[in-house]
């Protein structure tokens, strides 16, 4: 059964009020999770509301009972990847087992230019973001001292404690559409691929693809979960759906060629229902809205 869950661009205006009556409405309503961005800030002027996002999360932990949740993604050029380990790990255990580890290679110019983060070309990027893999993974995996050379990390017989109580810590979420290097990479160390804003077709292609990369790695494809983020328009009455979409410039049939779900509760039902026959497990509805929380409701009540 395909599960739903909701995203959240936490560089948007995300504030504590906001991000708690959010929460709340997640976990009452029955979505299967709840994901947000790691950003310092948007990709445009003007700036607004970011709050930060291991923080957030770390309250989640702590508040909710049931949720899955986690940041899509996070990124290797402003989080190292031993830090980023030790907070993975004790936010997981802190739940109960419920942290997906979302991470990436870094990719808007305009936070890293403002806060001096080193962003580096797309090869370069890419390189690290290999390497950070590997050493999330060490640390997280590994009983033992863990030593690893890289060009842009190094670790020196480091022991990850205290050890993660999930065996392995949380899983592992690679984030990306790229086929020459973020699939690849996905094969190599993801516990769950996720896609983003696919039409159902280039969803399924891409996730054929994902299967041949893990045969060829050894691994099961079996093993490693399908999800997508994507964009939402959503209105309870037809009449709501057409006010959401005036606000924009594109038709419904441009949103959905662009992977979006948009339409009422039934024509929401049958988009999802031909992506989970394509072969997904999860996907990461994007709610743009923060204080729509009857909207969210009634999403909820369409479609779970």
């Amino acid at each position: 059964m395909l599960e739903i869950a909701i995203m959240i661009e936490g560089q948007d205006g995300l504030t504590w009020p906001r991000w708690q009556r959010i929460a709340a409405a997640v976990e009452d309503l029955g979505f299967a999770g709840l994901f947000r961005s790691d950003h310092f800030t948007n990709n445009w002027t003007p700036d607004k509301d970011s709050l930060e996002c291991w923080t957030s999360l770390t309250w989640l932990a702590s508040y909710t009972r049931r949720i899955e949740f986690g940041p899509l993604v996070s990124p290797f050029s402003f989080r190292h990847p031993a830090l980023l380990a030790r907070m993975a790990s004790a936010v997981d255990d802190l739940s109960g087992g419920r942290l997906n580890l979302g991470v990436g290679g870094g990719w808007q110019e305009r936070e890293h230019t403002l806060f001096g983060l080193p962003l580096l070309d797309t090869k370069s990027r890419f390189e690290r973001f290999k390497e950070g893999l590997e050493v999330v993974t060490l640390l997280l995996c590994n009983d033992g001292p863990v030593t690893f050379e890289g060009k842009y990390y190094q670790v020196k017989g480091a022991t990850l404690l205290p050890r993660p109580a999930r065996a392995g810590g949380p899983k592992i979420l690679v984030g990306g559409n790229g086929e020459k290097k973020t699939l690849p990479l996905a094969a190599q160390y993801a516990d769950e691929w996720n896609g983003v804003f696919l039409p159902v077709a280039e969803w399924e292609r891409k996730n054929n693809l994902l299967d041949d990369l893990l045969r060829a790695e050894g691994r099961d494809p079996r093993t490693v979960r399908r999800s997508m983020m994507t964009g939402l328009r959503f209105g309870s009455t037809q009449e709501a759906l057409q006010q959401r979409l005036a606000k924009g410039s594109h038709s419904t049939e441009e949103l959905r060629q662009h992977g979006l779900i948009v339409g009422t509760g039934d024509e929401v039902k049958l988009q999802l229902a031909e992506l989970e026959k394509a072969g997904l497990h999860r996907i990461m509805l994007q709610w743009q809205d923060f204080d729509d929380i009857e909207s969210l409701r009634a999403l909820g009540r369409a479609v779970l």
